[in-house]
């Protein structure tokens, strides 16, 4: 198979020659990994690791520096980075509405125009990685607009002042819909997957409760699904943390394929997920980024992506990837021997 062939069989439930691989990584992780390998071509390095999906990119409009180090983006996401040994790491905080004091006050902010962005540089990418599965975007409809808002704030808004929520969930998913859609036309449909983020989960538990991911956060995935497939793309939604309490409404809404299955408990095995879900939705990543990944040995490593490969892709449905991308604390020597492990 190609690795595009690979992904949307596993997509489909279908078994793929392999499993398929996909690769995400922090800034300074890909530092660290370069350096390990004595090279700086990243291209060379998803050829060696056998990764089926590339990630296309269109440039963002330029950050605003706010002095003290604190940065704010287009959305008024605003934080600052932390220095560690293999490069700086973005830390966010409170962000540019968290003082707001009236729904004119976010009606009135900046907000970014799809002009802004450049996407004549997609259909080049799309050439340049024919026999890939292709993965766009990074559209966030609750939480990025809770960055924005203060997370504190947002979760009061849901109590206290839902008409807030609503407006700005509305304000992302507006503009993230005209965003993939300028994608697809300039790749003229090429497009195979786009990314649809929003965590629900803490490592104990749900963030919010069903009935508020009902009300403030389903109807804004939901436009954002159906706009994904009128497309002609597959729906990769993202959420960390223990979410098996969601995953019947996110099979219901239409997600194609969930990730990261963050392991953070029994519930959240491959095992159960396999077992409940399978047959219903696709899983991607996966592999433990807080203690495997960092602190044990190679060998362990590949065990485990061994063993997710194999509960997982039995019978399709799964591409191998990290419970998160790859931190810089990760050795590289663990990056290398989790693809190993899924050969």
């Amino acid at each position: 198979m190609t690795p595009r062939e690979r992904v949307l069989a596993a997509i489909d439930h279908r078994q793929p020659d392999r499993v398929p691989r996909d690769f995400w990584a922090e800034e300074p992780a890909w530092r660290r990994l370069l350096a390990h390998l004595g090279h700086g071509q990243r291209r060379r390095v998803l050829d060696l690791l056998g990764i089926d999906i590339r990630h296309l990119e269109t440039p963002s409009p330029p950050e605003t520096a706010l002095g003290g180090g604190l940065v704010q983006n287009f959305w008024g996401e605003r934080y600052v980075c932390r220095e560690t040994p293999w490069g700086p790491m973005r830390e966010d905080v409170k962000g540019a509405l968290a003082a707001a004091a009236s729904l004119s006050d976010l009606e009135a902010f900046p907000w970014p125009a799809i002009d802004d962005f450049d996407y004549s540089s997609l259909a080049g990418q799309c050439r340049e990685n024919e026999a890939y599965a292709l993965l766009y975007g990074f559209a966030d409809v609750w939480q990025r607009p809770g960055l924005v808002r203060g997370w504190e704030g947002m979760f009061l808004d849901m109590a206290q002042r839902p008409e807030w929520v609503h407006f700005l969930a509305g304000k992302f998913t507006d503009f993230y819909q005209q965003d993939y859609t300028r994608a697809a036309e300039a790749t003229a449909g090429r497009i195979d997957l786009y990314l649809l983020v929003s965590d629900l989960g803490s490592q104990a538990g749900p963030l919010i409760s069903l009935n508020m991911f009902r009300q403030f956060v389903a109807p804004y995935l939901k436009q954002m699904i159906d706009c994904i497939h009128g497309l002609g793309g597959r729906v990769l939604y993202h959420t960390c943390g223990t979410i098996r309490a969601f995953i019947p409404d996110l099979v219901a809404l239409g997600v194609d394929v969930l990730d990261p299955i963050q392991p953070t408990g029994p519930e959240m095995s491959p095992e159960r997920l396999k077992t409940d879900f399978g047959s219903r939705i696709a899983f991607h990543g996966g592999i433990d980024m807080q203690n495997i990944l960092p602190r044990g040995t190679p060998n362990e490593v590949r065990a485990e992506a061994q063993r997710y490969c194999e509960v997982l892709g039995r019978g399709g449905g799964y591409i191998l990837g990290p419970a998160h991308l790859f931190q810089p604390d990760v050795p590289p020597e663990n990056i290398l021997a989790m693809y190993e492990g899924a050969w």
